[in-house]
């Protein structure tokens, strides 16, 4: 049996969380919207800094679903409610490479996914990845 719902918030239902700087960034961190939280793309950038981490496609991955993980949970949810992501990559040859390590965070009941070819990403990022996640 399919069950359809709509999605609808009133203002007070809406929650931005801003991303902690010392400059201002155009965008949330995440927004929570009733009861899905919008996670902003992350990176897989050292965290506090500009920098990415070493390594490539995998080690970026690792680092940016550990950040995808640090804001879920921050803000409420956990992985295991993660309902979709949309993974972007500087080179859709290294699809393989970054799935192997985006599996490891999703063992049971993997999110809805696209994966996608971007032409460039912030700090020339192999990987961004951002998600959608379902709190309790």
């Amino acid at each position: 049996m399919l069950i359809m719902t709509s999605v609808f918030a009133h203002a007070d239902e809406l929650e931005y969380f801003p991303i902690p700087s010392e400059q201002p960034l155009p965008f949330s961190d995440a927004v929570r919207v009733g009861d899905l939280l919008f996670l902003s793309g992350k990176i897989g950038n050292v965290a506090g800094t500009m920098k990415l981490v070493e390594g490539g496609i995998q080690p970026e991955t690792r680092q940016t679903m550990n950040h995808i993980k640090t804001a879920v949970e921050k803000y409420g949810g956990s992985m295991d409610r993660m309902v979709k992501c949309t993974v972007f990559l500087a080179d859709m040859a290294e699809w393989g490479a970054m799935n192997e390590v985006y599996m490891t965070f999703f063992p049971d009941n993997p999110p809805a996914r696209s994966a996608l070819g971007a032409s460039g990403l912030a700090l020339d990022a192999r990987v961004e990845i951002e998600c959608i996640a379902a709190l309790e």
